[in-house]
């Protein structure tokens, strides 16, 4: 495969976030509702598996009744771009992956539910969360082919969170608020 051919198969998710309120979670999935293209019901189980750089997961979509392997090079709160390397698995093959990402060793993992529900809302796809560890929070996205498209991409996920009156977390705040929920986490599981 060429370095070109390549490149356009890069898929870059462009992503945000924002955590609140549970009454501002009801406030936003009414908004949805009202205003937003419904994508669905996208409830998933995730192992994650984490670097200092990078992040490797093993997704189960409940919803969806799918599984795969899913390496981000990159790691919440070093920036908004994440490249995504995605493998489709089996769902009955997704705890046999995970055990196998726990078998290589690889380093500290946590296991998360995650309630999740998406829209599209003026070209940016907005998932609406809760899980135990992130709590209420939207993550809000736009998948661009080359970094070249990040700073008008980031513009756009930036007016919609202020259209729908979120607080962005800044690469700060998501480092020191991942850094801490995995502390608890281990706290918790060890």
């Amino acid at each position: 495969m060429t370095k070109t051919q390549n490149q356009k198969e890069k898929s870059i998710e462009i992503e945000l976030r924002s955590r609140f309120s549970l009454e501002k979670y009801n406030e936003l999935e009414k908004f949805f509702t009202a205003h937003a293209t419904d994508l669905g019901e996208d409830d998933k189980d995730v192992y994650f598996f984490l670097f200092p750089d990078k992040l490797l997961k093993a997704v189960h979509n409940v919803s969806k009744k799918s599984a795969k392997l899913v390496l981000k090079l990159n790691k919440i709160g070093k920036g908004s771009d994440f490249e995504e390397i995605e493998i489709p698995i089996r769902q009955e093959d997704f705890e046999k992956a995970a055990h196998m990402c726990i078998a290589l060793e690889t380093g500290e993992y946590m296991r998360s539910y995650q309630k999740r529900h998406n829209y599209l809302y003026k070209e940016v796809e907005c998932a609406l969360k809760w899980s135990e560890l992130w709590g209420y929070h939207l993550e809000l996205e736009i998948v661009v082919k080359d970094t070249k498209e990040k700073t008008i991409a980031e513009k756009k996920i930036r007016s919609v969170a202020e259209e729908l009156g979120v607080k962005i977390m800044t690469d700060q705040e998501l480092k020191e608020f991942t850094e801490k929920a995995e502390a608890d986490y281990k706290k918790k599981t060890g």
